[in-house]
């Protein structure tokens, strides 16, 4: 058959597969003449938005940072905050004091900064000034003959209720004596025989001695039962004698101390003006008297039980000092990279009583980072930070009602959380999270209240527009790398070469990376193989070498796979012509070190109804991408050959020898080019290797990765052998993203090597074989003996079969 040639097809010149950079863009011969970079560069929209979310005092202004890894998003952080003025919000100190009101409710005291530990200081030599003072107020001369005035009274009450009872008791030939019983010892009424007092258990004996009547011992028996309501009465009006004794006392220490104690703690008051202080000393001021006998010496202040623990009786004076900000003169800047419960709101600690038991009190109290940027900004990594257990929940709940409470958390020990509840503390802490895009967006759709917490997004760009004044702000990055790590200068080959590697690593010729982690690796590696070599400056030898360097570091699956290829394990041609089989590319790895290999794809047609099996599907190896692409295929097919004949065939799409999951849609072009030879029954020369994505109408759209693919094809056909037919075909938009070794270049400039850009699938499949696709005619069919025109004669056939 004599098949319709196809047209020429425009090859893209070498000087279209790299951006080169003009090194007389720099104004001077090295980077020893360069001032070195101030900020951050490319970031222009991200650093207002982080300006707004900084200055911004309002609720809610938390600040969400987001970009890829490498783009300065922490180092610009760092830097702006820094750089704050230091008019911000009061900085305070915090403490913790006994609730003597309610022990398991601990006080909240706010200081002005560095004030905190002095009220400590002074609070404890109060206590100690009334530990060594109250003892001799108590020994006064006024206070003694007070005391004995009392137990004076209190004598003259006892006897003269004892001499009363006894009298009446006397008038019955009764007396009133005393018993032991244990420690203690109690009245008695006595029977007196004989001038003898006789215990009422004894008269049994006195009858049997015959020293009285039985008659006389009934009759004194009950008389002593008829005394022994009195006697009770004697016991308790006796007892309350010695308690209003004990609470006459009481009271006349506590008058007795009074000006001591309040002189001392109105002196205190006097230097901390603050109302809730004050509120807590009047606290103090009660609570002595109540444990007075501390205070006197009688009772220890520490004491140590059985099990070895030490009891101080003292403690309840302290003052947990949680948070001393004495050193802090600008706003707090906190970058907590462990953020853990306890690290971020504090904990409150534990201790044993010696014998199983486990306690806290308001002495055990800790601070979290969370509390020591109060009223600054607090910097966390948002992945660790909802990765940790409970912490998000808790941190949402302090950003929605400005409130910390220090609490404890269940641990893997076994024994209960501390009951006590602290008073809550107010905090208006700038928090700003890192983190990426995936996890902003998935609490934005998900996370009640999320939106209402972090109003702010900083979005940090990978990539920024190339022009002359950007490419000497590459050269001032280096500069500064080069101050801040002792490295070699560059001279200014160095410098466009480390440009023209910012441009590959963007992916596009007018763009420049931002991702300056890995200019900076490219950098320090640079200046270490000249360093190596003995060279005092950078060149762009040694820039290439380091990259080169690198790659071949991560390249040993590469190598293996091309081995495969050489081999004929993984079968690969790099030249001839077969129906329904083509050279697709794929990419692997990431980062700066991916790397691009071919594949093979073959398809297979028989008759059926316009069906595509996906086989990588049906095998459970394929992406919802990839699915989608082959959905795609299948639009493309009916709306190019379905509207005038049923599309009457079955065709089964493979990627041979793959063993691995496969996803995106780069290979559509690829996948629509096998069936096209298949259905027009033309072979695909194999000296080419195709990729694009496709859609329905036959237009070719870019796809990533093309300098990997394009490189990892030539690899293959270098090791091959180059003929001068072999080339790659691509979407025409991926032209500006071509940042092609000098191997690639210098093959196509001696025309061993092509490079074809397509923007229909017409153009590809003639490239492929060689033959016209066809023009539609006003039939609505295509040209005869054309690819199309084939195809559509070969499914009327099919149909009619």
């Amino acid at each position: 058959m004599a098949y319709r040639k196809a047209a020429k097809h425009k090859k893209l010149k070498s000087a279209e597969l790299r951006w080169n950079c003009d090194p007389e863009l720099f104004e001077s011969e090295s980077t020893s003449e360069i001032k070195p970079i101030e900020g951050i560069v490319g970031q222009e929209r991200a650093i207002k938005a982080l300006k707004l979310g900084v200055d911004m005092r309002s609720q809610g202004y938390n600040v969400f940072i987001t970009g890829l890894s490498g783009t300065g998003k922490f180092t610009t952080v760092k830097k702006m905050l820094e750089s704050i003025s230091p008019e911000c919000p009061t900085i305070s100190d915090y403490a913790y004091v006994n609730n003597f009101k309610d022990d398991d409710r601990p006080l909240l005291l706010v200081f002005p900064a560095g004030t905190a530990c002095k009220f400590k200081s002074d609070l404890s030599s109060a206590i100690k000034f009334l530990q060594e003072n109250i003892p001799a107020v108590l020994e006064s001369e006024p206070f003694v003959s007070r005391k004995q005035e009392l137990m004076f009274q209190m004598n003259r009450n006892q006897t003269e209720l004892k001499e009363d009872l006894e009298k009446r008791l006397e008038k019955d030939h009764f007396t009133l004596g005393q018993v032991k019983i244990g420690e203690m010892v109690r009245p008695e009424v006595l029977a007196v025989i004989d001038d003898k007092p006789v215990f009422i258990q004894q008269l049994e004996e006195l009858v049997h001695a015959k020293k009285i009547t039985q008659k006389k011992a009934d009759q004194i028996v009950k008389k002593y039962s008829g005394y022994q309501e009195e006697l009770q009465s004697f016991f308790r009006k006796n007892i309350l004698i010695s308690q209003d004794y004990f609470r006459n006392l009481s009271e006349l220490e506590k008058n007795s101390i009074d000006d001591i104690v309040n002189a001392t703690i109105d002196e205190l008051k006097k230097n901390y003006k603050i109302e809730k202080v004050h509120k807590y000393l009047d606290q103090v001021k009660e609570s002595i008297p109540q444990n007075l006998e501390i205070f006197k010496g009688v009772k220890p202040s520490k004491e140590q039980t059985e099990s070895g623990a030490v009891i101080d009786y003292l403690k309840n004076y302290d003052v947990n000092v949680i948070l001393d900000n004495k050193d802090v003169k600008h706003c707090p800047v906190l970058v907590e990279t462990s953020p853990t419960y306890n690290n971020l709101f504090g904990n409150i600690e534990k201790y044993s009583d010696g014998s199983g038991g486990w306690y806290a009190d308001f002495t055990r109290i800790k601070a979290g980072s969370l509390l020591r940027a109060n009223n600054g900004y607090l910097v966390l990594n948002a992945l660790d930070t909802f990765s940790e257990p409970g912490v998000w929940k808790s941190l949402k709940r302090v950003l929605l009602h400005g409130k910390l409470e220090i609490q404890d958390v269940a641990t893997l020990y076994q024994f209960s959380p501390s009951i006590l509840k602290p008073e809550s503390i107010e905090i208006n802490t700038k928090i700003l999270f890192i983190g990426n895009n995936e996890i902003y967006s998935m609490l934005s759709a998900y996370e009640n209240d999320f939106n209402k917490i972090f109003k702010i997004k900083a979005d940090f760009d990978y990539e920024m527009k190339r022009n002359d004044e950007r490419v000497r702000d590459y050269a001032r990055v280096v500069k500064k790398l080069i101050e801040s790590e002792k490295l070699l200068d560059f001279d200014k080959t160095a410098l466009a070469a480390v440009t023209e590697y910012g441009a590959l690593y963007a992916g596009n010729q007018n763009k420049l990376t931002t991702r300056f982690a890995y200019i900076a690796d490219l950098v320090r590696e640079s200046s270490y193989w000249a360093s190596d070599s003995g060279d005092s400056i950078v060149s762009a030898y040694h820039v290439h070498q380091a990259y080169d360097a690198g790659k071949e570091r991560h390249g040993l699956f590469e190598t293996k796979v091309t081995e495969m290829i050489q081999d004929k394990t993984i079968l690969i041609d790099t030249e001839g012509e077969r129906i329904g089989q083509i050279n697709g590319l794929a990419v692997y790895g990431n980062g700066q070190f991916a790397f691009g290999k071919p594949t093979r794809i073959t398809a297979s047609v028989a008759l059926g109804n316009g069906t595509i099996l996906n086989v990588e599907r049906e095998a459970g190896l394929s992406g919802s991408t990839h699915n989608k692409g082959v959905l795609v295929i299948t639009g493309y097919l009916r709306e190019t050959f379905g509207k005038k004949i049923p599309l009457s065939f079955n065709a089964s799409i493979v990627f041979e020898q793959g063993y691995g999951m496969i996803d995106g849609d780069s290979a559509s072009i690829t996948e629509i080019c096998a069936i096209l030879s298949v259905l027009a029954e033309v072979p695909i020369k194999q000296n080419f290797a195709i990729t694009g994505s496709v859609n329905q109408k036959g237009d070719i759209q870019p796809i990533g990765g093309v300098n990997e693919k394009i490189e990892g094809y030539f690899n293959i056909c270098e090791k091959s052998g180059l003929n001068g037919k072999q080339g790659v075909i691509i979407p025409f938009q991926n032209v500006n993203d071509l940042m092609l070794n000098s191997k690639v270049i210098d093959a196509v400039a001696e025309n061993k090597f092509s490079i074809y850009p397509v923007s229909r699938v017409e153009e590809a499949i003639e490239i492929l074989t060689g033959i016209s696709a066809g023009k539609v005619l006003k039939s609505g069919f295509h040209e005869a003996n054309s690819i199309f025109g084939i195809i559509e004669k070969n499914l009327k056939t099919m149909r009619n079969i």
